[in-house]
């Protein structure tokens, strides 16, 4: 299938003149830049780079190389270890090496280049995001698509200013099973929905202790840290991979790991295609003292293990809850009827309707029931998101996109929502009793003192003392959908965005 050649790759020539005219790469002279400007390749075949290809990075590979009508030219890496194991194992798979580099900017500036997808830690996915669309690049980002809520509108906006086509990694919208629960509810099929709960009941164990580490003698950790702070040479997780979802200054807890993709299925469930108009959130990070039998003992992680946010959207309520600790028989009967299980993650979404439940059990089975949670339809089957993306870039058609920046946005949202009042109400210690007073006055479709309550017996259940351990209980913040700021609260409106280093500024949304 031959992609099209026409305003697309003209928007395409002219952005990337403009990205090597602006990025920093071209007074720093760290990268050869072209001598001459080059236009898309015709020919059939797509050519991508994958920035980040540790973990979820492996299944980008695997997608493109999968997919004939694209080939990986470009592996870019910090880690020079997992870039050679990447490298020898798409070679075999494809036929052909991709490039390894370890700055991104260099593989953006190839005329080789035409898609770039990104599973790099969530502090980069914004400023990767943008600066492969200034090149005139199509983009695929994994989920969260933001670190900050700032970060979000600028992708958004520069999807929209280069003509680019940007999908994110919430791939179970383009999951048959998903996609014909919503259109099933949306019909009416369990009545009245106005409360949705989103669940990221997953085991976490402590990440070890805060301390002083070494950086692996293989990563560009300057490079690595990018929009973040240099925090070199010192490391304060033992484990330098992966365990940065833990560590606010790169990753947004699991709310914002697992979160975006329950978040997602609610929100859309719900139909709301807006921010929310408040929120409070309340938790913290308890329980690895018990686990480690430590009464001193601190977790090198500093997002909350336990969180729950209420977020109002006026007629309809979403509730989203994270747990890290043990989630076996944590006093949730109802939870345990709807997934069928006692025991184990619960990973999903519930709605919940005037005839009936929704629920999101899987990436691809949702199972409805009656009041009286009796099955009563079922719905499975996967699908290629991958696939819904390259099909867009093609087309030159974001409207094919499942899920486009503006979708990816408003999810990543509402885990950064939450996180900034439990930042914001972290020192704010509170008794159960002083927990109940509060939430009695949120206005919810929810119950929030059962709630409350349930969450926790799940933290008694896990050894947590409440008296010696209390929870940290957020502000209740107004949000301003439109203006994404938070009209009453500057110290919250303060933290939409963050302090970037020189170099790696991720520009505002009317900067791109």
């Amino acid at each position: 299938m031959e992609p099209k050649q026409e305003a697309g790759n003209t928007m395409r020539n002219i952005n990337r003149r403009r990205f090597l005219g602006t990025s920093v790469l071209a007074g720093a002279g760290a990268v050869a830049m072209p001598a001459i400007l080059r236009s898309a390749s015709p020919n059939s075949i797509l050519g991508v780079a994958v920035v980040g290809v540790r973990g979820r990075g492996g299944s980008h590979l695997d997608a493109f190389v999968r997919d004939k009508r694209t080939e990986v030219r470009f592996i870019v890496e910090v880690d020079e270890k997992v870039a050679a194991q990447r490298r020898e194992q798409v070679a075999k798979k494809q036929g052909r090496a991709p490039k390894v580099v370890r700055d991104m900017r260099e593989a953006f500036a190839s005329k080789d280049v035409d898609i770039m997808s990104t599973a790099t830690p969530n502090h980069w996915h914004a400023l990767a995001g943008i600066w492969a669309m200034q090149a005139g690049l199509d983009c695929y980002i994994e989920k969260p698509i933001s670190h900050e809520i700032a970060e979000g509108a600028a992708l958004v906006a520069a999807a929209k200013k280069y003509g680019r086509i940007c999908q994110v990694g919430t791939q179970c919208r383009s999951n048959p099973a998903i996609i014909e629960a919503i259109a099933w509810l949306h019909a009416g099929g369990i009545g009245e929905v106005k409360l949705a709960r989103g669940l990221c009941y997953k085991r976490r164990p402590s990440i070890g202790p805060l301390g002083d580490y070494p950086i692996p003698p293989e990563v560009d950790f300057s490079l690595w840290s990018g929009p973040a702070p240099f925090t070199t040479p010192r490391l304060t997780r033992p484990r330098f991979h992966y365990d940065w979802h833990w560590q606010r200054l790169y990753g947004n807890g699991d709310s914002g790991n697992q979160g975006p993709h329950q978040a997602d299925i609610a929100r859309w469930g719900l139909g709301v295609n807006t921010h929310p108009r408040s929120v409070i959130a309340y938790g913290g990070r308890l329980g690895y003292q018990a686990e480690r039998k430590d009464d001193n003992y601190v977790d090198a992680g500093d997002t909350a293990n336990t969180e729950v946010g209420i977020y109002d959207y006026g007629d309809k309520t979403l509730v989203f809850e994270t747990r890290g600790l043990s989630v076996d028989n944590s006093a949730d009967e109802e939870l345990n009827k709807l997934f069928q299980s006692t025991r184990g993650n619960k990973i999903g979404v519930v709605f919940y309707g005037s005839e009936g439940y929704l629920v999101q059990r899987t990436y691809t089975h949702c199972t409805a029931y009656d009041l009286d949670m009796k099955v009563i339809k079922e719905f499975k089957g996967g699908g290629d998101h991958f696939g819904n993306f390259i099909d867009a870039c093609i087309a030159r058609d974001p409207k094919l996109l499942h899920s486009d920046a503006r979708e990816g946005h408003l999810s990543a949202a509402i885990a950064h929502l939450a996180n900034i009042s439990y930042y914001l109400g972290e020192k704010n210690k509170v008794s159960p009793k002083q927990a109940e007073e509060i939430l009695a006055k949120v206005k919810s479709h929810d119950d929030n003192i059962a709630t409350l309550r349930r969450t926790l017996r799940h933290l008694t259940d896990n050894g947590v003392d409440l008296k010696k351990y209390p929870i940290s209980m957020g502000p209740f913040l107004e949000f301003d959908p439109e203006k994404e700021i938070f009209p009453n609260s500057p110290e919250a409106t303060a933290m939409v965005t963050r302090t970037y280093r020189a170099g790696f500024v991720c520009p505002t949304a009317d900067k791109v």
